[in-house]
């Protein structure tokens, strides 16, 4: 894991080593206006609230480095927070460098490392995309905490990651 200082939409400048809980870290690559993420991103403070109960950290992380003067400057990335009521640092990735060290393609792409930040669950936050009516039946990475947090494997450890790419230069 890559150890780059990114400023978050607080002000303050963190890497994921800052932000590692007891238990492990979930790293969400996000932006503002991916549709898939507009889909999901209701989630965000739910998450927040599931990982903080279990001493886990959380970061959102923006990497669309070809549309920081427009969609996804810090400005704009300062205003989403705050009307979708994100609880956890929102990080602009200058470069797109954590994302090319994640090898994350997508945002949303999921990431989720245990207490010894061994990566045990990585893809999408639910099956919502992948049904007709939109609702998610699986919830893929809540489960994944729930077995993490219950000293057992992610079953899937893995799913497809869906959404839009990540805008790198």
């Amino acid at each position: 894991m890559a150890d780059i200082k990114m400023k978050d939409v607080s002000g303050g400048d963190y890497s994921l080593f800052d932000l590692k809980e007891e238990n492990g870290l979930l790293v969400i690559f996000s932006c503002n206006t991916c549709p898939f993420v507009v889909g999901w991103e209701d989630q965000y403070p739910l998450l927040g609230q599931i990982t903080e109960r279990n001493s886990i950290g959380m970061a959102l992380i923006n990497s669309n480095q070809a549309k920081r003067q427009g969609e996804d400057s810090f400005e704009e990335m300062v205003t989403h927070a705050q009307v979708m009521g994100y609880n956890s640092p929102y990080l602009v990735d200058e470069g797109s460098l954590l994302a090319n060290a994640f090898g994350a393609k997508t945002t949303p792409h999921v990431y989720l490392f245990d207490k010894d930040l061994n990566l045990i669950y990585k893809g999408s936050i639910n099956d919502k995309y992948e049904n007709k009516n939109k609702e998610a039946e699986k919830f893929y990475l809540q489960d994944a905490i729930v077995n993490m947090m219950a000293g057992k494997n992610p079953n899937p450890a893995e799913t497809k990651q869906m959404g839009c790419s990540i805008k790198r230069i």
